[in-house]
């Protein structure tokens, strides 16, 4: 069996269909225990306060908002490469759910770097190279919206998410890159001295996992539709005929 089966919009819908509601369920429960217990049970820093806890939103919300646009950027090479159709729709799926990744991001940064920097934005090269990712989520789906044509929008689009990437790479390292920044480095690692406390730690991880498995859910729903609005224009397109 070929993974490439699943670029068959049939064989990926009767895939999918009954995989949907386990993956929607297993979102919504691990999002509440990962955001109650984060919220809850969870101590204040002795820094921060209860403002750290702001924490359970905005570092999935980053984390989706980057890892969503390298999901487009390697479906769109997909579609360029071997013109899979399920591909460029599920990049055009992901799209509005990573604007609205993003968006969550920029607000609760602004609302957590108000009491510890003094200010709700500053042009911190990360906070910036962020936002021009959000821009270039706007221009992504505001160009599949342009263009009729379904193949040439995929093909425009695809461009734009390799060129978009690049951003997606400063919004991630941009704290290596420019020492100068106010933001922090990564909260999350694999280094003992970097990483967190196990207390904040164990649901940080419920948390992006639950971010993860909405992220798949929807992108899942939304492909679907997208299929379907697909077939749908083809159709009413031929009855014109």
């Amino acid at each position: 069996m070929s993974i490439w089966e699943y670029a068959n919009p049939k064989k990926f819908i009767a895939t999918t269909t009954p995989v949907l509601p386990w993956v929607m369920w297993a979102a919504a429960v691990t999002l509440v225990v990962g955001l109650v217990w984060g919220f809850f049970f969870t101590p204040d820093d002795y820094r921060q306060g209860s403002t750290v806890k702001i924490f359970y939103l905005h570092v999935p919300a980053a984390m989706m908002a980057i890892n969503i646009w390298v999901m487009m950027l390697v479906t769109s090479l997909i579609w360029l490469i071997r013109r899979h159709h399920v591909s460029a729709l599920a990049a055009k799926a992901a799209g509005p759910i990573g604007i609205v990744m993003t968006l969550i991001a920029l607000f609760t940064g602004a609302v957590w770097g108000q009491p510890i920097w003094g200010t709700w934005w500053v042009w911190d090269p990360r906070l910036t190279s962020f936002l021009i990712l959000f821009l270039f989520y706007l221009g992504y789906m505001a160009l599949w919206t342009a263009i009729e044509d379904d193949d040439t929008a995929a093909d425009l689009t695809s461009v734009l998410c390799i060129v978009g990437s690049v951003f997606a790479v400063l919004s991630r390292y941009a704290v290596n890159f420019w020492n100068q920044g106010l933001h922090q480095g990564a909260s999350l690692s694999l280094d003992a001295e970097e990483n967190v406390a196990d207390v904040f730690w164990y649901p940080a991880l419920v948390c992006i996992a639950g971010f993860i498995l909405l992220f798949v859910a929807l992108v899942i729903l939304r492909t679907h539709t997208e299929i379907r609005l697909r077939r749908a224009r083809a159709l009413e397109t031929r009855m014109r005929a």
